[in-house]
């Protein structure tokens, strides 16, 4: 097949995004090249990611056509956080402990909040009251609580008088261990397509050759891990310019850097009346990150010298993340979802990361 039947089989928004990603790479690496300024060469590699991010998506879900929805979801799990992790790894390299610790709460926030509350507010605005199968929504809002509870207790235990103080990095390990194991309990019922599955495939668009599929996906995950460490190398200059705080920086930026295009598409589903697959493409995103991402961040962290990842987190994020699970719960409970709910979920996520926009600015 010539370049143009290529071109033409995956479509055209794969063509803007594949175009805007090597023009994003190419730049970012030319200005690194020519010693431009950091706050440049950030936002540059943030599109970069962005948009490769976008490109691991599209090969991921022709590879799971082959096998059926629920195969789409385990691949997804896999793979479509390779950017977060990539950009994670060399963040703890480079010694930013609390930009990863936020950005990975970051990243449960804003796909729960945000991008949730979007594709209820978007999809509420446009086919007014939007009914989804609850028995699937109430299994994926359970273990999204099942996450915040692991995530919490390793903090509330090693506090000062608890029973484990000291030992937070035993304890970590021990709840990232659990995690992972139901993490992979949840993979065959996946592939039957179950909850951690896509409830259903959006279809559309020819299936691309095999090949083209796994080269796109291979070239989109090598740029990402070299993009991430240009923009993790960017980014703590470009914040001490900026005068941002560490926590504002992982909450929110570096959190949004690593998915928003990805889950785009949620709320593009919702606008098209199909919140099943909407639910299911959102929260299965913040499961991942809780449930795979996390845990397998924690472990890897033990082979990086001289930084540990652990899951003691400030109070603050806890409290966040209980609340977010806790209203996520209370919403999607009756199967309904309204304009209005989204936008509830959408003004939370508002208030939190307000909350940290005034913390100790980064240091050069």
């Amino acid at each position: 097949m010539d370049s143009t039947g290529i071109l033409r089989l995956i479509g055209r928004k794969v063509q803007i995004t594949l175009a805007v990603a090597v023009a994003a790479t190419a730049l970012t690496l030319l200005l690194r090249s020519i010693g431009a300024g950091s706050v440049v060469v950030f936002i540059l590699s943030a599109i970069a990611l962005a948009a490769l991010a976008s490109l691991v998506g599209d090969g991921t879900d022709q590879l799971g056509q082959r096998m059926g929805s629920g195969a789409t979801g385990v691949l997804q799990s896999a793979l479509g956080n390779l950017p977060e992790l990539f950009i994670s790894i060399f963040a703890l390299q480079a010694g930013l402990v609390v930009v990863v610790q936020t950005a990975l709460v970051g990243s449960i926030l804003a796909n729960t909040l945000l991008v949730l509350g979007l594709a209820f507010f978007f999809g509420g605005l446009k086919n007014g009251t939007q009914r989804f199968g609850a028995g699937q929504t109430r299994l994926m809002s359970t273990l999204l609580l099942l996450s915040v509870a692991a995530l919490a207790i390793p903090t509330l235990a090693t506090a000062p008088g608890g029973p484990d103080a000291g030992h937070r990095q035993d304890l970590s390990l021990i709840c990232a261990v659990v995690l992972l194991i139901v993490f992979a309990a949840s993979i065959p019922f996946s592939l039957k397509g179950g909850p951690g599955a896509h409830s259903e495939q959006e279809k559309g668009g020819a299936l691309w050759p095999l090949p083209l599929a796994i080269g796109l996906l291979t070239l989109a995950g090598v740029g990402a891990a070299f993009v991430s460490d240009w923009f993790v190398e960017a980014l703590k200059p470009s914040m001490a310019t900026l005068g941002l705080s560490e926590e504002f920086v992982g909450l929110v930026i570096v959190a949004i850097a690593g998915n928003a295009v990805e889950n785009v598409v949620g709320v593009q589903m919702a606008w098209r009346n199909k919140p099943d697959l909407s639910i299911s493409l959102i929260l299965n995103s913040s499961l991942q990150v809780s449930i795979a991402l996390i845990p397998v961040l924690v472990i890897v962290s033990q082979f990086i010298p001289g930084t540990h990842l652990t899951l003691v987190l400030p109070v603050l994020l806890i409290a966040a993340l209980a609340l977010t699970a806790l209203l996520c719960a209370l919403i999607v409970y009756d199967g309904e979802s309204t304009w209005l709910e989204g936008l509830a979920l959408i003004a939370l996520y508002f208030i939190i990361a307000a909350s940290v926009w005034w913390g100790p600015a980064i240091t050069p």
